[in-house]
C-alpha cells in the first residue's frame, strides 16, 4: 500500500498538534519528531511521503537535517522557519528543499502546499519524461542527469527545471512562467529562486558546443540549440 505518512519534525509541540490535527483532516497519517536528535532516525524509520522540517530546532538544526536526507533520498520537503527574508528563502531551495513556509502559516495554506508538492511529483506515465541529446541525458522517471554518460548529482527541483527548458529548447521562458511551469500555481516563491536554480545547474554542467541555458537579456531563459 501507497505511503501516505507526513513526517513534521517541530520542536513546538503546540504546532505540531495543529499540523497533525489539519493533515489528518485532509486524510494523511502524520508522524511527529521534537529534536534534531532524533529527526533522521525518524525519516529512516517512518520512511515518509513527505517532510514537514522546522529550521530551529534542538540539537541538529533543519539545514543539517535537510542535508543529511537529501545524501540518500528526494523526498520532498518543506521548510518551516520563523524567518521570512528571502535570504532564508533561497538558502532552503538550494539545499534542495521543495518549498518553504515562514510561522505563523495558515494551516490549510501547509495542507495546500503539501498537496501541491505531492502532486507534482506524482507519476505521469501519459507524458514521455526523457529528453536526449549526444552528450545529455535527462530523466523524469528516475530523476536523473547524465552528462557524457556519467551521472551528475542534482535535486528535483533543478532537475525539473532543466527537463521543462530542454524539452521546449528554443523557447524563451520568463522566470514568472518557470516559477509556475515548474514549482507549480502553489508556489509562494519569487523570480530569485529560478536564477539560483539555473546558477547551479550551469555551475555543474559546464559550457557546451551543442547546446546552453541561455539567459535572454530582460526576459528570462532558454535551453539554445546550437547549430
Amino acid at each position: 500500500m501507497e505511503n501516505n505518512t507526513i513526517l513534521v519534525i517541530d520542536d513546538d509541540r503546540n504546532i505540531l498538534a495543529i499540523i497533525e490535527l489539519y493533515l489528518k483532516k485532509a486524510g494523511f497519517e502524520v508522524a511527529t519528531c521534537t529534536t534534531g536528535y532524533d529527526a533522521m532516525a525518524a525519516f529512516r524509520q517512518v520512511k515518509p511521503t513527505l517532510v514537514v522540517l522546522d529550521v530551529m530546532l534542538p540539537g541538529q538544526d533543519g539545514w543539517s537535517i535537510l542535508h543529511e536526507i537529501r545524501k540518500e533520498s528526494q523526498t520532498p520537503v518543506i521548510m518551516l522557519t520563523a524567518k521570512g527574508d528571502t535570504g532564508e528563502r533561497v538558502r532552503g531551495l538550494e539545499l534542495g528543499a521543495d518549498d518553504y513556509i515562514a510561522k505563523p502559516f495558515d494551516s490549510n495554506e501547509l495542507v495546500a502546499r503539501i498537496k501541491a508538492v505531492l502532486r507534482r511529483l506524482a507519476p505521469q506515465t501519459e507524458v514521455a519524461r526523457v529528453v536526449e541529446f549526444p552528450d545529455l541525458y535527462i530523466s523524469l522517471e528516475n530523476y536523473s542527469v547524465l552528462l557524457d554518460g556519467e551521472p551528475i548529482d542534482m535535486p528535483p527541483k533543478e532537475i525539473e527545471l532543466l527537463y521543462f527548458l530542454a524539452s521546449h529548447s528554443g523557447m524563451v521562458f520568463t522566470r514568472e512562467q518557470l516559477l509556475e511551469q515548474v514549482w507549480g500555481f502553489d508556489f509562494f516563491g519569487d523570480s530569485r529562486t529560478v536564477d539560483v536554480h539555473v546558477k547551479r545547474i550551469r555551475e555543474k554542467l559546464g559550457e557546451r558546443e551543442n547546446w546552453q541555458l541561455k539567459t535572454v537579456w530582460g526576459v528570462g531563459y532558454k535551453f539554445d540549440i546550437r547549430q
